[in-house]
């Protein structure tokens, strides 16, 4: 009921806003303005007119300025011509209207404060009174198009946030500035992991030596772990016939999303927005018993989706994907085995990376929406033997689970481990997924002890999915101070003067490259200072200064990132300091 009332106070901002813009700007032209999470925005045509962020502040003081007027809502019911009067010039309300008349809904104009709006209601009952004018502020501007059709014309959008108290916006504006400091693209950039070029194009991310070897270092804490349950890698093409993901049901789903190319020939290719449908070809390349199963392919590989360029947002949102991708063929019998075993794998892995401390973590068991059956693939009774199966295998592994409706794969139903970053947002991060469809619409069959031919379940898993979302993530989590198994470079090595302290400061080096520690020699014609003050900035886990007395006693002094000291360690316990 809370969060009701603040969505109503949200709501109603959106409506004082509107006002207020129609005061400044009475030739801009209202189109939609909701509740969203935090706050509330409301999208304009102003024409030629371009807003900038000082316009905000003269239409958020109107905004605080009308607000002691806002004492009662009222509202009433109009014909669909009465609505199209009131908005003749307006074409996008006259859009609205004409769709709400088509549904044999009531049209409905809420007013308050001298101001009419087009709206479905959802309001504070007296703004005056239950909103403080210190708990919401205006926070920036933004395109959007119409409807978020990108063929539909640029809107200007109009953001605000919103709380209950001017402390919780206080706080909240606090967490803003703390994402900020951490934004990955930011310390992506000063680290030196990843670029962009308008050449290559949008949405798909070069990276670099360091960025590189830290993608390979999380491939290879998964492969570590994960090998003991015998996962065989496996190759495929980056391309394929438009006809396997129109038998796995992609093309019909998904169409708009695919990269669609020709050869020489009339025959047409897809650029692979996912691995399932080609692994479904390997299994079905020679014919399998029940003593083959379970078949477990894994590979790291990249797939390609047509995003929105509007919705792509440095490596959170690309167009090429990098999948840690796995897929199992097996009995309905192994099914439970196998998901523990994907859960052990998650959960080792992100142990490794500390996310898996008390209420960090929860896991939605996503299932269909019953409102909208028809984006499944499967007949009902497939269908709630899967869920079923995956909400008691969450029972039997003792998860904090939550059913989410409408959050399941079109073709089943999937675990989705949802892991809290250092600042408390939430994602999406490891899963595994029940699909009793695929198999059967690629015909793939195994026969079973008494020589008949069934159908396997195919289990799909990811642990760290998308290697760039998860890398968006992590970037952000740590603030570009990786746990050591994951840092680029572990230790730096510093001689205090290049001539007297260089030869041993190399020697150093060379052992720890030798100990396969990933060391870096900082012996630059440059001021100590400057070279330690680098050192910082790219978050080396360890530091090891080098001077007279290190030199003559071959006694180390290891500098971690937090100012702690572990000193007259010897090379050897160097080298276990950072492999523990």
């Amino acid at each position: 009921m809370e969060n009701e009332k603040l969505s109503h106070k949200r709501h109603t901002l959106a409506h004082l806003l509107a006002q207020a813009v129609l005061e400044h700007y009475p030739s801009a032209l209202p189109t939609l303005g909701p509740a969203v999470e935090n706050g509330f925005y409301y999208d304009f045509d102003f024409g030629a007119e371009k807003l900038t962020d000082e316009d905000l502040k003269k239409i958020q003081k109107s905004m605080k300025k009308n607000l002691n007027k806002w004492t009662e809502f009222s509202h009433r019911v109009v014909s669909a011509q009465e609505a199209k009067d009131f908005y003749k010039n307006n074409p996008y309300k006259l859009e609205l209207i004409e769709e709400i008349a088509n549904k044999g809904e009531d049209i409905t104009f809420y007013s308050c404060g001298g101001f009419e709006d087009l709206c479905r209601g959802g309001h504070s009952e007296n703004p005056s009174k239950e909103i403080s004018g210190d708990a919401f502020k205006l926070s920036h501007i933004a395109g959007a198009y119409w409807r978020g059709d990108e063929k539909n014309k640029m809107l200007t959008r109009i953001y605000g946030v919103a709380f209950e108290t001017a402390e919780d916006l206080k706080n909240y504006e606090d967490f803003l500035a703390e994402a900020k400091k951490r934004d990955h693209r930011k310390i992506g950039a000063e680290l030196d992991l990843f670029t962009f070029s308008d050449l290559v194009g949008p949405g798909l991310p070069l990276f670099t030596p360091k960025g590189t070897l830290v993608r390979d270092l999380v491939i290879e804490k998964i492969s570590k772990i994960q090998k003991k349950f015998g996962y065989q890698k496996v190759t495929i093409p980056h391309i394929t016939k438009a006809d396997l993901y129109k038998t796995s049901g992609h093309y019909e789903k998904y169409g708009e999303d695919l990269f669609k190319v020709k050869g020489r020939g009339e025959t047409e290719f897809c650029i692979k927005p996912m691995n399932c449908p080609h692994h479904t070809q390997i299994y079905a390349s020679q014919m399998r018993s029940y003593k083959d199963l379970p078949l477990r392919y894994v590979e790291t590989t990249t797939v390609y989706r047509d995003e929105q360029a509007g919705e792509l947002m440095g490596l959170s949102r690309v167009r090429a994907i990098s999948q840690d991708d796995g897929h199992i063929f097996c009995t309905p019998e192994q099914v439970e085995e196998e998901i523990k075993n994907i859960i052990y794998i998650i959960k080792e892995f992100y142990n490794s990376l500390g996310m898996l401390q008390d209420g960090r973590y929860w896991v939605s068991l996503s299932v269909r929406d019953p409102q909208n059956l028809d984006k499944y693939i499967g007949d009902e009774n497939i269908w709630n033997t899967a869920e079923k199966t995956l909400e008691e295998i969450c029972k039997n592994e003792g998860l904090n689970y939550k059913r989410v409706e409408g959050e399941a794969a079109f073709y089943g139903p999937k675990i989705d481990f949802q892991f809290k970053d250092a600042i408390g947002r939430e994602w999406q991060l490891g899963t595994a997924q029940l699909d009793f469809n695929m198999p059967k619409r690629f015909g793939l069959e195994y026969t079973d002890k008494d020589g008949q031919k069934k159908t396997p379940v195919m289990i799909h898993r990811a642990i760290a999915g998308s290697l760039e979302r998860f890398l968006s993530v992590a970037i952000e989590h740590f603030a570009g101070a990786f746990p050591v198994w994951m840092s680029p470079v572990q230790v730096a090595i510093v001689p205090v003067n290049a001539e007297a302290h260089g030869d041993y400061a190399r020697q150093v080096y060379e052992k720890l490259l030798e100990a396969d520690v990933r060391a870096e020699l900082y012996a630059e014609n440059e001021s100590l200072g400057k070279r330690v003050r680098q050192i910082k900035t790219q978050k080396i886990p360890f530091t090891l200064v080098i001077g007279d007395k290190e030199k003559d006693s071959d006694k180390l002094t290891a500098e971690g990132r937090n100012e702690e000291k572990h000193e007259n360690l010897s090379i050897e316990e160097i080298v276990k300091l950072i492999k523990s």
